[in-house]
């Protein structure tokens, strides 16, 4: 039986090192079957990936993993229900940060722990669409007092590099975790994010591991397929892809993990997780499988070490790539960008969505 290694954030705050995705289980993504993904997540904590990555932007995640938490606690008891580790993330949508104000913000997180059907979101992790927008500074402090009232334990931010973070930092706001894009096609993370986390004692959550699933044997030998996905995920790794060089350089990089992968009697899908666990202040990898079905498979990224030959090989095909170049999210920050222009930037839109002041009147 796989053990499943786990990371210590602060000095009561332990997680596990693959965290349970939801992004795929929002609109958006394809048909989902609500049944077998409230199982299959029994399933995930039942082999011991206690934590689950959601968003209040994520159409209808939380409810679902509230409904999760909910049958647990009611079928197999409360202690059981508490092992379940629950990371979500407060987006205000764009068209909001003008106006967004400080009784607003309490109240998406009460709609949070509302759907979520818990007291207290373990982490919350904080994100703001353009910094020149509203006061996101005063809104993290409204997010500091729910920490004081109990509605939140701890705090991160999401997509943010230095500049964005060091604002928070500065003005003595914990931050224990920042989630980013990162994995053996974008290493943007290593320009100089990790070392300063380092100093500020806070861990990397990566997502986009395995690039929307490119970084799989099913892509191996295949040839490109353009840009024409009716998946929005696939488009934006597909974009990723394009940063670091050609559609050949990809197949040089499949290659090269299906060989060290053929090495340890693993799929190269585990080798790029692997690396991804080997880079610094890496606490954990979002995995966002829909369904438990390559789950043991998963798990053997902890059944080998890559050794220094490993990733020698590996490292010199990325030597060859052009990018992606810059801070963490630079590319997709920009609106305008192809890589920005397939984002959703207001997502809160359903009328039980709706917590402004102003609108309510």
């Amino acid at each position: 039986m796989t053990v499943l290694k786990t990371s210590q954030l602060r000095s009561d705050y332990q997680i596990s090192r693959l965290i349970r995705g939801g992004w795929q289980l929002a609109g958006g993504h394809g048909d989902v079957d609500r049944k077998k993904v409230l199982q299959d997540m029994e399933t995930f904590l039942d082999a011991g990936i206690t934590t689950i990555d959601c968003a209040d932007i994520y159409t209808g995640v939380e409810t679902i993993i509230g409904d999760f938490i909910d049958d647990l606690r009611s079928r197999r008891g409360k202690s059981i229900a508490e092992k379940v580790i629950v990371h979500t993330k407060l987006v205000p949508d764009l068209n909001l940060l003008p106006e967004l104000g400080p009784q607003d913000v309490e109240k998406i997180i009460d709609r949070s722990l509302k759907r979520l059907k818990i007291d207290t979101i373990h982490l919350l992790q904080f994100f703001w669409w353009d910094m020149s927008l509203g006061q996101a500074i005063d809104v993290l402090g409204v997010l500091k007092k729910c920490q004081e009232k109990g509605k939140i334990a701890y705090l991160g931010v999401t997509n943010w590099d230095i500049e964005k973070m060091s604002q928070f930092t500065d003005a003595g706001f914990d931050l224990v975790s920042a989630q980013v894009q990162f994995s053996v096609l974008d290493r943007r993370p290593l320009n100089g994010l990790s070392d300063w986390m380092k100093l500020k004692k806070m861990q990397f959550f990566c997502y986009g591991v395995l690039a929307g699933g490119f970084l799989t044997v099913k892509w191996l030998g295949q040839p490109d397929p353009g840009f024409s996905f009716s998946n929005r995920s696939l488009v934006k790794y597909r974009l990723i892809i394009d940063e670091f060089g050609s559609w050949d350089l990809f197949q040089d990089l499949l290659q090269t993990l299906k060989i060290i992968g053929d090495k340890y009697n693993v799929s190269l899908s585990s080798i790029a997780l692997r690396w991804v666990f080997d880079q610094p202040q890496v606490a954990a990898a979002i995995v966002g499988a829909r369904y438990a079905t390559n789950l043991s498979q998963t798990l053997e990224l902890f059944k080998f070490d890559l050794d220094s030959e490993d990733h020698a090989n590996i490292c010199s095909i990325q030597a060859k790539a052009s990018g992606p170049n810059g801070s963490v999210y630079d590319l997709e920050s920009d609106r305008e960008s192809r890589h920005g222009r397939i984002m959703k930037y207001n997502l809160n839109n359903l009328p039980q969505d709706n917590v402004s002041v102003r609108s309510n009147g």
